[in-house]
């Protein structure tokens, strides 16, 4: 089998390759065994707006259209809805908070997305004595859907290999790569956390950040836009409401724990009054990089691979303009922006 790309990984980055690459065109086959759970796990969430300081996401306001315009398109593609758009309000702790608000306000890149007025609060069961600051074009995308009916259609088309990569199998040759049965152009690498596994690429410094998440069913909160506190409260259908998510370093496991449990639950009772019941809990490992940017880009040896990983925690927001980058770099010469490609890490 000849094909234009070889793609290893299935998540948010993998999908969003294929689905650059469909748009213009080209073969591929996707090889995944789905052993990286942090897309799955993900809460979905984007927001163009850093709600801890009030400042923009890095090149949110390139990624929020480049994003909503892939989760329309596959949507479209897939029969799915998937991109539920509603508000978040970020609840105020104090007049000084709300005062940073307006501030904020005022900044050109926020002016968009921030309502410049402080909402009062009028549900009896969530805590928020002082109100909300309301963001505008955010949401969330159900990922697991996503991920699962995007597999499926992959398999639909016998482009999906459901097996671990064997980096042993791999032939490398000036003008292409050899894996098993396949001939492909060029192959990419969009592992994950997995990348540490990787003998091409585990030099680069791909750290990682087990994220937890709740699911809680909460049927007397009846609250339909996006809460922002010490953790988000998603609604999600059904008063079933995703509460996130925690952040550890030194854990690399895909297992839930008691502690990041105690942990959400501690923080959702300072912004909830009603009761709830807790029925899942999900846990996953972000591929994080120390400066907060993912790596992207081309083997400094072998010109047939590249790489794209390092989402963090905002990989539903960034991942489709990072893919169409690289496959413009490689289609069509177009160099990567320097923040996000690999050699700014060369010594």
């Amino acid at each position: 089998m000849s094909l234009d790309y070889l793609i290893v990984g299935s998540g948010l980055a993998g999908l969003m390759l294929c689905e650059q690459l469909r748009a213009r065109g080209k073969s591929f086959v996707v090889v995944s065994n789905t052993s990286q759970q942090a897309s799955i796990v993900a809460s979905g969430l984007y927001n163009p707006v850093v709600l801890k300081r009030f400042n923009m996401a890095w090149n949110a306001d390139q990624q929020l259209p480049a994003a909503l315009s892939a989760y329309k398109k596959i949507e479209s593609l897939l029969g799915i809805k998937i991109d539920d758009q509603r508000p978040i309000y970020r609840i105020f702790n104090s007049i000084e908070e709300q005062n940073n608000w307006f501030l904020a306000c005022d900044k050109p890149k926020l002016q968009q997305y921030l309502v410049p007025k402080a909402i009062k609060n009028n549900n009896s069961n969530v805590l928020a004595p002082y109100g909300f600051g309301e963001v505008k074009y955010t949401g969330r995308v159900d990922t697991k859907l996503l991920l699962d009916s995007y597999r499926n259609y992959l398999k639909s088309k016998d482009l999906y290999l459901e097996e671990t990569f064997d980096y042993s199998a791999l032939e490398l040759n000036h003008d292409e790569v050899n894996y098993k049965k396949i001939t492909a152009n060029n192959l990419i690498f969009a592992e994950g956390f997995g990348l540490k596994k990787n003998p091409f690429f585990n030099i680069l410094p791909l750290e990682g950040t087990k994220g937890e998440l709740l699911v809680v069913h909460a049927p007397d909160l009846k609250c339909d836009v996006i809460l922002k506190a010490a953790v988000f409260i998603i609604p999600i259908g059904n008063d079933n409401y995703l509460v996130g998510s925690t952040y550890a370093w030194n854990d690399y496991s895909n297992t839930p724990t008691e502690s990041a449990k105690n942990e959400l639950l501690e923080k959702l009772q300072k912004v909830i009054s009603c009761t709830y019941e807790v029925v899942q809990q999900r846990a996953g490992i972000r591929p994080t990089v120390a400066d907060r940017r993912p790596l992207v880009g081309q083997h400094e040896t072998h010109k047939n691979l590249y790489v794209m990983n390092g989402l963090g925690s905002r990989g539903v927001l960034i991942a489709p303009r990072i893919a169409k980058d690289l496959i413009a770099h490689i289609e069509d010469d177009i160099a990567l922006p320097k923040e996000i490609d690999i050699n700014r890490f060369k010594s």
